[in-house]
């Protein structure tokens, strides 16, 4: 069996070297770096290094689950992925419902390359437009505000504002791209369930929630198990550029305590540990909810 497996390799060898690029980028950025996990388990000193600095043990983990503002930080990772799931997990089905609809093939394309384009715009070039579109001296609303007699309102440091405009700038530019799957799995669906249920009288609302919903539900099982995997995800690139001090209370989610941690406070072994415990946390989701979604609707990753 062996040796009938390995003429198999050795007669697709040519196959097998396209693989061979994506091989050593998994190496070298995702299997060499986890070496660097020793450094949770270690008092590290830079003179020594990783191997030669003295076991701490679970020290930094303990001290992680006593910080002060660890309920602080993991409440507000929680609480920004989970109204990113809530929000935003639905808003590709929906605009992919929506683009189906539409009959007119070009009109089709047009508003299809519209919600595309901001997934290729950087966060950076995002959040810079919301600051000058909500700056009180010189945005676009207060403005508007200033002509109506009322005193501008600095959005972006208010932090009971803060959630609203994570959630809304977070839609906007990725709703375009998230629904590419989902018009993806809707071209699959034969159109003669459609004709029939037409034949049998079926309106549009009918044919949505018994023939459309119903094929999408493993596309849509396999994203939902993704994103709950990665519930403590709450997107570091967004959440970094829009945190403001005065907004510090809703804002430092994990991801961003690890930085600041690490490398603005030099505690490297801490910060490493953090990241640690919120990978395994993030491993045992996606296996429970894997099993979960296997055993009610038999759809898994494996």
């Amino acid at each position: 069996m062996g040796s009938n497996r390995l003429r198999k390799i050795w007669y697709f060898r040519h196959i097998y070297l396209f693989l061979l690029p994506a091989i050593i980028w998994f190496l070298v950025f995702a299997y060499y770096p986890m070496y660097g996990i020793l450094i949770a388990f270690k008092d590290f000193k830079y003179n020594l290094g990783i191997l030669g600095s003295p076991w701490a043990g679970f020290r930094y983990f303990e001290q992680f689950l006593h910080d002060s503002r660890f309920y602080e930080v993991l409440r507000n990772t929680l609480s920004i992925s989970a109204l990113k799931l809530l929000f935003g997990f639905p808003a590709p089905l929906i605009l992919a419902l929506m683009l189906n609809a539409v009959m007119h093939a070009k009109i089709k394309r047009v508003f299809q390359t519209i919600s595309y384009l901001p997934h290729f715009v950087s966060w950076v070039v995002v959040v810079t437009l919301l600051q000058k579109i909500l700056s009180p001296n010189v945005g676009l609303i207060n403005d508007i505000r200033y002509q109506m007699g009322l005193d501008p309102i600095f959005f972006m440091g208010k932090p009971e504002l803060f959630y609203p405009l994570v959630i809304i700038s977070d839609i906007w530019k990725g709703v375009g791209w998230g629904s590419i799957i989902y018009l993806a799995a809707l071209t699959n669906i034969d159109p003669h369930l459609y004709e029939a249920a037409e034949i049998d009288g079926a309106g549009r609302w009918s044919k949505l929630f018994k023939i459309t919903l119903p094929c999408l539900t493993p596309t849509i099982a396999i994203l939902l198990i993704f994103s709950l995997s990665g519930i403590l995800n709450a997107g570091f690139d967004q959440i970094w550029l829009m945190q403001t001090p005065s907004t510090l209370g809703v804002s430092e989610i994990l991801d961003t305590y690890v930085l600041k941690t690490g490398l603005q406070q030099g505690q490297l072994a801490y910060s490493t540990a953090i990241g640690l415990f919120k990978s395994a946390i993030s491993l045992l989701l996606i296996v429970a909810v894997n099993h979960i979604s296997r055993r009610v609707s038999e759809v898994s990753l494996w």
